[in-house]
């Protein structure tokens, strides 16, 4: 192994706090990852990684080791990139939403392996709060405000949301012409992966924005529950258009309130400040910022 693999391997050590974990991300063999951080321990003549019976973590010379490898990997990896016919290669790991990926980026992905078949995705669904370094990650990608955070972020796209109930529910309960109409309406509270309060309704009213909590039979945190519950006369939701387009054309669902549209829902790709972006995941965000654009009328 060559002084730069071992450095990857070193630096996805630190990472995920694992030599285990950084051995399954790259391939190796867990003895090919052990050999490499005492290879360059004895080059270096430091120690680099305190290691327990639970986790690994840098010491001080590993972080200020760690911090140099990050830089000169990337430079590396551009200087590679730039020569004519040098594609983007390597694993890229990307924590998002399924129904975003089902919706925008997996009709698109064969393609995507035609541009760059040298690049291998994983997809993983947290649905919370994840740490994009511990966990692995090269990039997050989610849906709504987001809170203050030292990770890069890039918008992606703006989702047009709508207020949607089931035609059941209607006749029980009324349709509403405004919001003023709400009284004796229910929601269906989606909580947020980080907040244990449900996320208010919003409605755009002349040049203002009004935020409405309904009460709630039930709380649910997963947009598929969400949109089932809502299907069922449960309450009323609201979620990106884009959502429901198959149980609006079937009559499942309808849509209320339209001239009081809900506020657009940002999606931002989001991604490490401790790390240049490498060439594999700026084409892949490029890439997916297409995918939503290419989405007519359903994201801008």
């Amino acid at each position: 192994m060559d002084r730069f693999d071992a450095m990857r391997v070193f630096a996805r050590i630190v990472e995920r706090r694992s030599f285990t974990k950084a051995a399954d991300d790259l391939g190796l063999p867990r003895s090919s990852v052990t050999d490499a951080v005492q290879g360059l321990e004895a080059r270096l003549g430091v120690r680099l990684l305190q290691r327990t019976t639970r986790q690994v973590s840098p010491t001080l010379d590993g972080e200020a080791y760690y911090q140099r490898c990050v830089s000169l990997i990337a430079d590396l990896e551009d200087a590679e990139g730039a020569f004519v016919g040098a594609k983007p290669s390597g694993l890229i790991r990307v924590d998002l939403h399924g129904t975003q990926a089902r919706h925008f980026l997996l009709p698109g992905l064969p393609r995507f392996r035609e541009l760059y078949p040298d690049i291998r995705l994983h997809f993983s669904e947290a649905h919370q709060p994840v740490d994009l370094i511990r966990e692995g990650l090269d990039c997050i990608l989610r849906a709504g405000e987001l809170s203050d955070s030292p990770l890069i972020r890039r918008r992606l796209a703006t989702l047009d949301r709508g207020t949607f109930a089931s035609p059941t529910y209607l006749r029980r309960q009324g349709t509403p012409a405004s919001p003023d109409d709400l009284d004796g309406h229910e929601m269906i509270g989606l909580l947020a992966p980080d907040s244990p309060e449900i996320s208010p309704f919003t409605f755009k009213v002349g040049a203002t924005e009004r935020r409405v909590t309904l009460p709630a039979m039930m709380t649910v945190t997963g947009p598929e529950t969400n949109v089932a519950a809502a299907c069922v006369g449960l309450g009323l939701i609201q979620v990106p258009r884009y959502r429901v387009a198959p149980e609006l054309a079937s009559g499942t669902l309808v849509e209320i309130l339209a001239d009081f549209p809900p506020t657009p829902l940002p999606v931002h790709a989001l991604y490490s400040h401790k790390r240049q972006l490498s060439p594999r995941l700026r084409v892949f965000i490029d890439w997916v910022a297409e995918q939503f654009r290419s989405k007519s009328g359903l994201a801008e």
